[in-house]
C-alpha cells in the first residue's frame, strides 16, 4: 500500500516535482541567462559587429570599389587614392550603424568655423543662404556679413549640400568645411530654403527632388567666381538632389567634379524601408519630427499651402510627404513624387567625375535601393561601399574625433583637382553636350517637323543655313521650317515618345529578323532545293548536275 500511494504521488504532480527542482537553481544562474539572453538580442536587434572586428584582429573590411572597366576616373584620380584602397574600421565603442548615427546627431564636439554669409534671391523670389569658409576663417564668430572672395581668385570652390533638414551648422557638415579649408579650398554651404536662420520669402520650397534651387546656386557662383574651378559634395538627401542634378544636366554644367555621400538612390524602396522593421520605424518618426520643427518656423506658410491639421498629427515620414511634400511639389500621390524624385533613374545621364560612397548597414538609406548596375555602366562614376558606417557618420578612431568619409573625399577631390580630368572638362564645356541616355531632340532648342511627320532635332539657325545648297536659297519664313518646343501641337508630343519606342524596338528585332530568315530558309530548303534541283536539270543538266548530285549520294 505505501509504494502504490508513494508511486501515484510521484505520478500526480510531475510540475510540482519541476518546479521543486528549478527552485533549487541558485538565483544569480537565472539573472545570469536573462542577461545573455538580452545581450544577444540586443547584439542582433543593434546590429552589432564587435565580435566580427574582434575576431579579425580589429584590421577593419576593405572598401569595395564597382566602376567600369574603361573609367578614366578611375584610372587617373581613384587608383591613386589610398584611403579608398585602404580598410575602414569604425571606432570600437561605435559598433554598430544605430550607434553611429544616434552618436552624430548628439555629438558636441563639432569645430566652430566662421561662416562668410552670402544671400542669394531665387527666381522665383526665394532666399538661398550660402555660408562662405574660406582657407583662412575659423575662429570663434559665427557668421560675418562681407563679401565672400575675392572675384578672380583661382582657389578651386567646394559647394556643400546639406541634407534633409541640416543646414551649415550641422556637425558633419563643420568637419568637412573644416578639412577642406585646411587644404587649401574655399567651401560654400549651400542652405535649404527655411534653414540657416533664413525665412521662406516665397511659396516654393525644397524637396528630395528640387534641382532648380541648386542649379541657380551653381550659376550664380560661377558667374561671380569664373576662374575657380567649381566641385559640389551632397550628403542625404542632398546627395540625392546633386545626381539628379549632374543626370538632368549632362555636361551642361560648370561643375567639374563631384561627390555624393549615402544617398537615398530610390525614395520609394527607401520608404518601404524605414516602415518595414521597428528600428527603422523610429527613424522615420525622428525625421518626421524634424521636418515638423522646419514647418512649425514657417507655419505662416505651411498653413495656408498644406494640410495642417495632417502635418501636425504626422508621425512618419510617409505621412508628413503626404500631408506637406507631395502638396506643396505638386505630385499626384506621395509614391509619384518618390519615383520621380529618386536620383536612380538619372545616373545613365551623368557626364561629370562623380564619386559616390555608401555604407551598407546604412539604417535610412539602404543598401536595396544603391543603383550597383547604373553606375558600373557608367564611365564617369566610381562607387565606394563600406561594411559598416551609418548614415554621414563612418567614425574612427579611439576618440571618435574622425570622420573616415572626410579623409577620402579631401583626398580624392585634391587628386581629381590636379588631374587630367578637370582640364579636360574646361574644354568641354566650350561645346554642347548632349546626354547619350537622351535623345538630340530633348535637348536641341527647335524642331524641325516634315510634312511625312517627321520629327528631327537642329542645334541652331546656323545650322540650317549650312545644310541648304547656296542655289536653291528660297525666302521661307524660320516659323514655317522650326517649331518651339513649347508650341508643338498635342500630336507631336504624343508622336515623340511612340517614334522613340519604334526606333529601340526596330534595333533590338534586327537579331530577331535575321534569325526568321535562317528558320525561313532551312525549313523551305527541301521544297526550294527540288525545284532548283528541276530546273537546273532542264537547263544545264548535260554539264553540272551529274558530278553535283553524284558528289551528294557519296
Amino acid at each position: 500500500m505505501d509504494s502504490l500511494n508513494s508511486h501515484g504521488t510521484c505520478s500526480d504532480s510531475p510540475y510540482k516535482l519541476l518546479i521543486q527542482a528549478a527552485s533549487l537553481i541558485p538565483i544569480h544562474h537565472y539573472l545570469a541567462w536573462i542577461f545573455l539572453f538580452c545581450l544577444i538580442f540586443l547584439y542582433h536587434f543593434l546590429e552589432l559587429h564587435l565580435l566580427h572586428d574582434l575576431f579579425t584582429g580589429f584590421r577593419g573590411q576593405p572598401v569595395s570599389l564597382t566602376f567600369h572597366s574603361r573609367s578614366e576616373l578611375y584610372q587617373k584620380v581613384v587608383s591613386n587614392c589610398q584611403i579608398l584602397h585602404g580598410r575602414y574600421l569604425s571606432t570600437p565603442w561605435l559598433p554598430s550603424p544605430h550607434l553611429q548615427t544616434t552618436f552624430l546627431s548628439f555629438r558636441e564636439n563639432a569645430p566652430t568655423n566662421m561662416y562668410t554669409r552670402q544671400l542669394m534671391r531665387t527666381s522665383d523670389g526665394g532666399t538661398v543662404a550660402l555660408d562662405w569658409l574660406k582657407h583662412s576663417d575659423v575662429s570663434d564668430v559665427a557668421y560675418q556679413l562681407n563679401d565672400a572672395i575675392p572675384k578672380h581668385e583661382r582657389t578651386p570652390i567646394v559647394i556643400v549640400i546639406p541634407g534633409l533638414t541640416s543646414d551649415s551648422t550641422s556637425a558633419y557638415v563643420k568637419h568637412f568645411a573644416l578639412a577642406m579649408e585646411k587644404s587649401g579650398w574655399n567651401v560654400v554651404v549651400s542652405n535649404h530654403r527655411g534653414l540657416g536662420g533664413i525665412s521662406i520669402t516665397s511659396d516654393c520650397f525644397y524637396n528630395a527632388g528640387w534641382t532648380e534651387d541648386v542649379r541657380e546656386v551653381i550659376g550664380f557662383i560661377h558667374k561671380q567666381y569664373q576662374e575657380a574651378p567649381l566641385f559640389i559634395v551632397g550628403t542625404s538627401v542632398g546627395a540625392n538632389v546633386l545626381v539628379k542634378y549632374l543626370g538632368e544636366e549632362g555636361n551642361n554644367t560648370p561643375i567639374v567634379g563631384a561627390v555624393a555621400i549615402c544617398s537615398p538612390w530610390d525614395a520609394l524602396i527607401c520608404d518601404r524601408f524605414l516602415n518595414r522593421r521597428t528600428l527603422q520605424k523610429l527613424y522615420g518618426k525622428a525625421l518626421a519630427v524634424g521636418l515638423k520643427s522646419y514647418a512649425k518656423l514657417h507655419q505662416s506658410i505651411f498653413s495656408r499651402l498644406t494640410d495642417w491639421e495632417g502635418v501636425e498629427k504626422a508621425c512618419s515620414l510617409r505621412e508628413f510627404d503626404t500631408h506637406a511634400t507631395r502638396v506643396l511639389g505638386k505630385y499626384e500621390t506621395v509614391d509619384t513624387y518618390y519615383r520621380r524624385c529618386s536620383s536612380s533613374n538619372f545616373v545613365g545621364g551623368i557626364l561629370v567625375p562623380l564619386l559616390c560612397i555608401n555604407a551598407l548597414d546604412d539604417p535610412i538609406c539602404t543598401k536595396e535601393a544603391i543603383a550597383w548596375d547604373e553606375c558600373r555602366l557608367n564611365e564617369n562614376i566610381v562607387l565606394a561601399t563600406t561594411q559598416h558606417g551609418g548614415h554621414l557618420a563612418f567614425f574612427e578612431g579611439l576618440t571618435a574625433k574622425s570622420l573616415w568619409w572626410v579623409r577620402a573625399v579631401n583626398e580624392f577631390l585634391n587628386i581629381l583637382n590636379s588631374s587630367s580630368l578637370v582640364h579636360k572638362k574646361n574644354k568641354m564645356q566650350t561645346s554642347h553636350l548632349i546626354s547619350p541616355n537622351e535623345s538630340s531632340i530633348d535637348h536641341s532648342p527647335y524642331l524641325s517637323i516634315s510634312e511625312d511627320g517627321t520629327v528631327a532635332a537642329l542645334a541652331d539657325d546656323q545650322t540650317i543655313k549650312e545644310e541648304k545648297d547656296d542655289d536653291e536659297r528660297e525666302e521661307v519664313s524660320l516659323e514655317n521650317e522650326v517649331m518651339q518646343p513649347s508650341k508643338i501641337t498635342e500630336e507631336m508630343q504624343l508622336l515623340l515618345p511612340t517614334k522613340k519606342c519604334m526606333d529601340q524596338l526596330s534595333r533590338r528585332s534586327s537579331f530577331s529578323i535575321w534569325l526568321l530568315v535562317y528558320v525561313a530558309v532551312t525549313t523551305t530548303w527541301p521544297l526550294v532545293g527540288s525545284a532548283l534541283k528541276v530546273l537546273l536539270r532542264k537547263k544545264f543538266g548535260s554539264i553540272f548536275l551529274p558530278r553535283i548530285f553524284k558528289s551528294k549520294s557519296d
